[in-house]
Formats: structure tokens, sequence, C-alpha cells
């Protein structure tokens, strides 16, 4: 505290030895601070409990007490008030005494004038320094307090160092979570903030969680953005993470309630036909129907599945994810219906299969037009009877599983070759939830550009503002055959090979920067070249139509008026 005219700074000198008073009230008046003395305990006492002091200055004997008694009672309400002991019979023991009960310095009689002023002056000091620490933390702490999203910050040990008000409301935080370890905290939701608060502490790095369900217990229905980053001092040492919690569920309900939701969990979308499909979706998860989820690769079909488990009752339950076309017949089936020790070369103990681990949530079979004939019979067996068998072990173990699956191929061309039965077609497709190709709602490419741009940012450390107007018109104007997969190549790709804050053209894959030649067939194209380009096309992929399209750049509805046009004849399906 600066000692001035108008607000000098307050000492007390406690003495039983009155001349030593009256020496230091001069010495220290003169100086222009303002001086009050007590001559016994008691006094000071009264002193200390009715005033705010800058400095005291306390003999070690006060008649029957001790100027360490009174330090001892001080430090009990009040930490920060310098405090400094004289005494006529210096001793090792009694100072370091005074030092361990925080006294601020020890100085012996004697007292020399310019002694006493030094002291005062650095005590004084040291007080102003902790008064001006203790203002800066108040006026953190109230602007901590008065953000409106959460904030919560945790040491690099994981220990949680302090949390705001809005932290205690969105994330049910109370003052003795303060100095638990994240781990250890009793967490009333389904801890995605505590992952990702982990991932930063372990990767030192910013990430983001956008429009998450919490699943908290007392509000179920919240939806929250989450963001954490490193905190680094001043020397750009490592010493913890914040995280900010945005609740999101107003906003997400009134989107919901104006069919215009940005985004549904991992989807992103606010076209017409996401808006249906996300309002599908939150149908289809009340009920444990089974769905068949078709459209193009690159849609988004595994996140539909996801979305389809978390917003319904078995969302704390297992959702067990299989590539039916990434595993051969064998190991297909050992997978899904596991087996015991000995049922064939190489099963040296008993494996449990992936229905048995969904039980009580959800199965996922990505690529299911891939089974082949056998699996599909096992396949089906289990969906009428709710039960599965184990390779080498007749004995039917029932499983209570929601089956989600998914195909890009035209499953009704298939049955009419034979290549897929109709009965588990019928049985798999229940409700069927078609995915718009990324061509057919071009005006979600933005939200999704940004989306990637802000993910790709914090995975490879850079910080990309965005694309120019020509590059955006050229995202727009591509057909994107990989669909919302290759947008998001494309977004890395781009990242890593833009050197400026904003993408132009010419950071893009080459297909894009050549989407328009791609796109528009030459205006001259004679009937003969587009027929046979057509046929190439279809020859091709085995008249997978959808390929066809692709391959060609335009979509299934052009290339089925080209096939009409050109009354071109589909090859009867081999015998």
């Amino acid at each position: 505290m600066n000692h001035n005219a108008s607000n000098p700074a307050k000492i007390l000198i406690i003495d039983d030895e009155k001349c030593l008073r009256f020496s230091f009230e001069r010495f220290l008046s003169a100086e222009g601070y303002q001086v009050s003395t007590a001559a016994e305990f008691d006094e000071a006492l009264s002193l200390l409990q009715d005033n705010a002091f800058d400095l005291v200055f306390s003999d070690i004997v006060l008649g029957g007490r001790t100027g360490l008694e009174l330090l001892r009672v001080l430090r009990e309400y009040d930490q920060s008030t310098p405090v400094v002991m004289v005494t006529g019979f210096p001793h090792v023991d009694t100072a370091s005494e005074a030092i361990r009960l925080g006294a601020y310095d020890y100085i012996s009689k004697p007292v020399v004038k310019k002694d006493l002023l030094q002291v005062a002056r650095s005590a004084l000091k040291y007080k102003h320094a902790l008064d001006r620490e203790a203002k800066t933390r108040t006026n953190l702490a109230a602007i901590f307090d008065s953000v409106k999203d959460g904030l919560v910050s945790v040491d690099e040990a994981g220990v949680v160092t302090d949390f705001n008000g809005a932290s205690r409301r969105v994330c049910g935080l109370g003052d003795d979570d303060r100095g638990e370890g994240l781990d250890s905290l009793a967490m009333l939701c389904s801890g995605k903030c505590r992952e990702l608060l982990n991932r930063t502490l372990n990767e030192r790095r910013p990430l983001m969680l956008e429009r998450m369900a919490c699943e908290h217990i007392e509000r179920p229905e919240q939806v929250v953005s989450l963001s954490t980053a490193p905190l680094q001092n001043t020397d750009g040492e490592f010493f913890g993470a914040v995280m900010v919690v945005r609740d999101e569920t107003r906003l997400n309900d009134l989107e919901r309630s104006l069919n215009k939701r940005q985004s549904f969990h991992r989807m992103i979308g606010k076209s017409q036909k996401m808006q249906e499909v996300f309002g599908l979706i939150e149908n289809l998860a009340q009920v444990p129907s089974t769905v068949l989820i078709v459209g193009e690769s690159g849609t988004g079909k595994e996140l539909v599945a996801e979305a389809l488990h978390l917003s319904g009752p078995r969302k704390n339950r297992p959702l067990v994810k299989v590539n039916c076309a990434a595993l051969s017949d064998t190991l297909l089936e050992s997978e899904l219906f596991g087996h015991v020790k000995g049922s064939f070369t190489g099963a040296v103990k008993d494996h449990v299969g992936r229905f048995q681990k969904a039980d009580g949530g959800t199965i996922f079979l990505d690529e299911i037009g891939d089974i082949s004939p056998r699996m599909q019979l096992r396949l089906l067996r289990v969906l009428q009877e709710k039960e599965i068998e184990r390779i080498g072990d007749s004995t039917p173990v029932k499983v209570d599983v929601r089956i989600v699956s998914a195909t890009n191929q035209d499953l009704e061309e298939k049955i009419r070759c034979g290549e897929f039965r109709q009965d588990l077609y019928y049985r798999l497709k229940v409700i069927t939830l078609g995915l718009p190709p990324l061509r057919e709602r071009k005006e979600d490419i933005p939200s999704m550009v940004e989306h990637f741009i802000r993910h790709y940012n914090s995975e490879l450390g850079r910080n990309l503002q965005g694309v120019t107007q020509e590059g955006m018109q050229a995202l727009m104007d591509y057909d994107w055959p990989g669909n919302i997969r290759q947008l998001e190549h494309a977004i890395e790709h781009i990242l890593i090979h833009c050197k400026q804050s904003v993408a132009a053209l010419d950071d893009m894959p080459v297909e894009i920067q050549q989407s328009r030649s791609l796109v528009a067939k030459p205006a001259d194209e004679s009937g003969e070249q587009e027929q046979q380009a057509v046929l190439a096309a279809l020859d091709k992929t085995a008249w997978n139509k959808a390929k066809a399209a692709r391959l060609l750049g335009i979509d299934r509805k052009t290339l089925y008026r080209k096939i009409e046009k050109f009354q071109i004849l589909e090859p009867a399906c081999p015998a």
C-alpha cells in the first residue's frame, strides 16, 4: 500500500516499553505513516480485530503473554498483514518459531532508526504486492464467474483447480470437487467432457466437440458444445488445461422446432433433406424396429447408426460396429456369433461374438450387401429367433439387440440376380432410411467446410481462416462422387498444402480445380460417343448404376434417362 498524505499506510506498534513505543511512533510518523500503539496483549488484540493495519511491529515479550501468541491468533484470520518481531534477547529458536508462524522479519533491540525505516519500507512493499495480487485474483474471479459459459480448469496432473458458477449449473460441480482428480469425479453425465480434457492434457493441444448430448442425469435433454485448450505461463511452460462448456440446449430445441438444426449428433446439415433425416432418426430412436440405412459411400451411414443409438433408450448400452465387407466368411461368422475353444483350427480359446457384446444395445452391420448366402441364412435365423449359436456349440444364446444395417448397393437388384435373400431383405428393411448424396444437398457444403477446417486446424495445429469466394464456388460446383468423406479429405488436403490464412482454388485437389470440365460434357459430343461412354461405365462397374453414374460425373437419375434414351438393355443375370 502506498504511503502518501491522502492514503498513509497504517502501522501498529506493540511493546510494553513506553520509550520504545514513542521512538517508533516518532520515526515512522515523520515518514508519513499513520501509527497506532499498544502496550500489552489484550489492547493489541482489540486494535487488530477492530482495524485493518498494513504493518505490525510486536515485541516478543508482552507482560505475561508473548508476541508469538499474538501472531498465532492474527494468522487465524489474516494471512497478509506483515508482522515484524522485536526482541532484546535474540535466540535462534525464537526467530525460527516466529518465521514458522508467518512473521515477515525479526529485528533486535536496540533498534536503529535507519534499520527500522528500511524494514518498514520493505514490509509495506511486500504488503502492497500481496494486496495487488489479491485484487487481481478477486477481479479475475469476478470475470471468471460472470462468464455465461461453464469454465473448468485443471492442473497438469488432472486435478480440478477452479470452475465458475455456470459450470455448477451446467455440469453439476460443487465445492467439494475442487482439488479432486478428473478421474475420481462423480460425473452425472456421459463423461465425454472428462475424456476431452484428458486428451488435451495428454496431447497438449486444443480440442472441440460440437452439439453433444450430455446424457446428464438431472437434465437428460441438455446439449452442449465443448472446447478445451492447454494452459501455458509466460515462459511457455505447460501447467494444465481449461475447458469451456457452452449450453446449446435452448438453441438446439429452437432449431428443432423450426426444422433448422445446423447439426445433429455428429452430422451437419441445414438442408430440407437433412432436416427430414434428423426428424426420422429421432422418431426411430424411440422404437426397437430394425433399420436399413441406404446411401452412397461416404454419405455418413455410420453416423446415422450412432445417432439412432445415442438418441434412444439403449444409449447407455454398447453400440457394436461390424464392417461385413472387411472380413472373410469364416472370420465374419466367428466375429458375429463367437466360437468355442477347439471348434476350428486356430480356435485356442472361447470367443464372445459381437452379437453377445451388443446385448441390450445396438449392432451396426455395415456393407450388409456383401455377406455370403450362407451368412445371410444365419443372420435371418438370428432375426427370427432373437438368439445365436456360437461356432462349435449348439446351445442357443438369447440376445436382446437392435439391428441397424447399411448398404451402398441396390439390394432389390441383387435379389433379382439371386445374390441376396428376399426374406432377409424384408427383415432388414422394416424401416428404410435413405441418405441423400452430397450433390443433392449442396447448401450444406459451406457449413461442412467450416466444420472440417476447425477440426483439421486443431488436428494439424494450423490456423486457416476459410476459403476464397472462387474456392468455395469450386467446392459448390463439384459433384462429390465420394460424398462427405471425399469433402473431408479435400479439406485435409487444403490445410496441408495452403500456406496462407485463406485457401484459394490452387490449394485444392486437382479434381476440384478441374471440376467444371469434369462435370460438364462438351456441347458437340455426338450421340454415339455419349452412348459408348455410358456403356463403358456400366460395363466397368458390372452394371452398378450408382457407381457408373459417379464414374461419368452425373447423378443416377440422369444415367437412367440416358439408358432409356439409347435403349440400352441390361444383360441377363449370370446363372
